[in-house]
C-alpha cells in the first residue's frame, strides 16, 4: 500500500511564487484611476459629461490693437469671474462646462491659450481667468474667420468630455479675407453637428487697416459665419463694449437659449438682436466674400 503524503510548505510556496508575482505585474502596469475628481481619465477614455463644450476663437488680426486686444481679453477674465456667469453655469442639469480659449488672425495663427477646462464652481472658473489673463496677446496679418471655424471644430476631437451641446463662439471685428471662403468653413462645422455663435465688433476706427473694416458687420456675421442649432450673434457697438456684450452672450450660451428667449423689457446693454437696430432704415447685407474683394482691390492699387 502505497501512502500519498502532501506538499510540504517549501515545495507549496515555490509553486506559488510565479503565481503572486504575475498577479503582482499586472496591477502594477494597469492604469491608475484619475487621482483628481471631475477630471476625465484620458488613460481609460472615460468622458466627462457636460451641459455644455464651449470653444470662444477671438480675433487679433492687425486692425485690432494690442490696446483692442486687452480689452478683448480681460473682457473675458471678467466675464469668467461675473456672479450671474457662475449661476447660468450652475443652473444647467449638471451644473458644469468645458471651456477651451484661443487666438486666431490668418489661417496660419491659431494660438491655443488656454486648453480644455473643466468649469465646475467658483474656483475652476477663477482658475481660467488667471490663466487668461498671465498671457499676452499677440497680433498677425489678416483674418481668416473660416481658418479659426475649422481650427476650433478640431479641438473637439478626443477632448476627455461629453456635451450635450457643442459651441464654437467667434468674436471679430472684420470680415474674412484670408484661407477658405467662409461659408465654406461655417458649412463644414455644421455638418459636424457644431453651433457657430458670433459676436461682430463694430469698429470703424481711422487705423491704418481701417479699409478693412466694413458696415453692416453685423449682417455679415449673420448671413455669413454663424450656423447650427439656435445659431444668434450679439453685437458690441465698440471695444468699451465687447465686456458687457460677452458676459451676456456667455449667459446665454450657457443656458441654451438665444437673443429671440429674453423679454423685451429686458433687453438692456448690448444690441442683442437685429430688430432692435430699427425698422426706419433699410440695411444691406454684404456679400460673404466682401474681405477677398477688399484684399483684392489692395494688391491691385499696388
Amino acid at each position: 500500500m502505497v501512502r500519498r503524503r502532501g506538499l510540504s510548505p517549501t515545495r507549496l510556496m515555490s509553486l506559488l511564487l510565479p503565481v503572486l508575482a504575475f498577479c503582482f505585474a499586472l496591477a502594477v502596469a494597469a492604469p491608475p484611476a484619475s487621482s483628481q475628481t471631475g477630471l476625465p481619465n484620458t488613460a481609460s477614455k472615460e468622458r466627462t459629461s457636460v451641459d455644455l463644450e464651449l470653444v470662444l476663437a477671438v480675433d487679433v488680426s492687425l486692425s485690432i490693437d494690442a490696446g483692442e486686444a486687452r480689452l478683448q481679453r480681460d473682457g473675458y477674465v471678467a466675464a469668467f469671474r461675473d456672479p450671474q456667469v457662475l449661476e447660468a453655469i450652475k443652473g444647467g442639469i449638471l451644473g458644469r462646462i468645458a471651456v477651451t480659449y484661443f487666438e486666431w488672425a490668418n489661417s496660419a495663427h491659431n494660438h491655443l491659450v488656454v486648453g480644455w477646462t473643466l468649469i465646475d464652481s467658483p474656483r475652476a472658473a477663477e482658475a481660467f481667468a488667471v490663466s487668461l489673463a498671465q498671457r499676452r496677446p499677440g497680433p498677425a496679418h489678416y483674418t481668416s474667420i473660416s481658418g479659426a471655424i475649422d481650427f476650433g471644430a478640431t479641438l473637439f476631437r478626443d477632448n476627455g468630455f461629453d456635451g450635450t451641446r457643442q459651441v464654437i463662439d467667434v468674436s471679430g471685428d472684420g470680415p474674412n479675407n484670408w484661407g477658405d471662403l467662409v461659408v465654406h468653413a461655417r458649412d463644414r462645422a455644421v455638418a459636424q453637428g457644431l453651433t457657430i455663435n458670433g459676436l461682430p465688433i463694430l469698429d470703424e476706427g481711422p487705423g491704418p487697416f481701417g479699409r478693412y473694416n466694413i458696415p453692416n458687420l453685423d449682417l455679415y456675421y449673420r448671413d455669413c459665419v454663424i450656423g447650427g442649432p439656435a445659431a444668434f450673434i450679439v453685437v458690441a457697438e465698440n471695444f468699451d463694449a465687447f465686456a458687457s456684450a460677452i458676459r451676456r452672450k456667455l449667459i446665454l450660451e450657457i443656458a441654451g437659449r438665444t437673443p429671440d428667449d429674453v423679454p423685451a423689457g429686458q433687453a438692456t446693454g448690448p444690441r442683442l438682436q437685429l430688430a432692435q437696430y430699427g425698422q426706419a432704415e433699410a440695411r444691406e447685407s454684404p456679400p460673404c466674400d466682401i474681405g477677398e474683394q477688399l484684399l483684392r482691390a489692395r494688391n491691385e492699387d499696388f
